[in-house]
């Protein structure tokens, strides 16, 4: 009984999925009903945040003494999600009043400060909270309880499940959290990697910290802890691709500085105002290289190596023999800086340093300059 949601992505089809959230609820609802009228259901409805209505089976439909314990299997559809085809249960039993929920087996807990609940809590977030309490709270109005129920959400193998999530990072221990804002589940989700670098840069700034390194990936940590950049205790943050976002973010949250620290082949784009520095969005790095070139004085001839040019360690290999680089990169990290200050505006300094695996330090923006030596005070 699959979710017929799909979305496009180029000239494909993707069927959507449920969130872990999602799966909470449904195992919630038919733990309710099974508990309140002895009955087991054979399916479960539920209309998520974003609107889509989805009807699944259950994995798992048991009581236990006073105890009714049912499991959704997770669905991520076409996304290459960790968490996909495992069990999600809810146990319900009657209480006094309300509803409360609470993680168990598998589900992580916060143990650092930022995070959608507070330290000590189940990572179950708000949203999900949200849904599992108004599916509860539904079965009670249908059958006439006027009583309280808890619920205990686990997953079964949850804290195997973590290790291949960003928990251990972000200080969820224990196993997996319990997400979704829509509901749903799209297949290759941007925006699931924009709200996990936003969800930890508000973590660093909970922390108490007002400077952050900014990384497109390992290389970008890589060269950090190799050349002697990373000073005191100031926290990085990986971006993937998502450049202007991560600057978005850090304004947001009111960060004083971010420093970009990245390799040539990421951050020559952002020479051209490429804010999303994935191939599939845009490459220009030769076509970058080469216009600097030109203003630089470059001739014909090297200007053509440098388009024909595999690699942008290549490309500065052309520049080398053209005693070119200096200029080239200087004006380079000069269009970088632009184009940083442009996007951050007067929320956030920021300054981006370049480095190459086989070249080492290209050069740092005038900007990066200032906030290094400050830094270093």
């Amino acid at each position: 009984m699959a979710f017929e949601h799909y979305i496009r992505s180029g000239q494909k089809l993707l069927r959507c999925g449920y969130t872990t959230g999602s799966c909470a609820a449904l195992a919630a609802c038919a733990a309710a009903r099974l508990l309140l009228t002895g009955r087991a259901p054979e399916t479960v409805r539920l209309v998520t945040p974003k609107g889509l209505a989805g009807e699944v089976p259950l994995a798992v439909c048991e009581t236990d003494g006073d105890e009714a314990r049912c499991a959704v299997r997770k669905d991520a559809g076409d996304d290459p999600d960790a968490t996909d085809g495992c069990l999600v249960f809810a146990a319900a039993r009657k209480t006094e009043r309300g509803v409360v929920i609470d993680g168990g087996e598998g589900v992580g807990r916060v143990t650092r400060p930022g995070l959608d609940q507070p330290v000590g809590a189940a990572a179950i977030n708000t949203v999900p909270r949200q849904m599992i309490a108004a599916a509860v709270e539904e079965v009670c109005a249908e059958t006439g309880y006027d009583g309280g129920i808890s619920v205990v959400v686990s997953v079964p193998g949850g804290a195997e499940l973590a290790k291949k999530t960003f928990n251990p990072m972000l200080g969820i221990e224990g196993g997996i959290s319990i997400l979704g804002t829509s509901g749903v589940v799209e297949p290759m989700s941007e925006r699931a990697v924009v709200d996990t670098i936003g969800t930890e840069l508000r973590q660093r700034r909970a922390e108490g910290a007002t400077r952050v390194i900014l990384t497109p990936g390992n290389y970008g940590l890589d060269f950090l802890r190799k050349s002697g950049l990373h000073a005191g205790n100031i926290p990085s943050v990986k971006y993937s691709n998502f450049l202007g976002d991560a600057l978005d973010l850090a304004a947001t949250q009111r960060f004083a500085d971010a420093l970009l620290v990245g390799h040539i082949g990421k951050l020559v784009k952002l020479a051209g105002g490429i804010m999303n520095t994935h191939s599939k969005y845009a490459d220009c790095r030769a076509e970058l290289f080469c216009a600097h070139a030109a203003l630089c004085g470059a001739d014909t001839a090297t200007c053509r190596a440098l388009m024909d040019a595999a690699t942008t360690d290549a490309c500065i290999a052309v520049l080398d023999a053209a005693k070119l680089r200096e200029r080239v990169i200087g004006s380079l990290l000069a269009a970088m800086q632009r184009h940083l200050e442009r996007r951050a505006g007067s929320m956030l300094r920021a300054g981006a340093v370049v480095f190459s695996n086989e070249y080492g330090l290209l050069g740092e923006t005038e900007t990066a300059k200032a906030i290094l030596r400050d830094w270093s005070r």
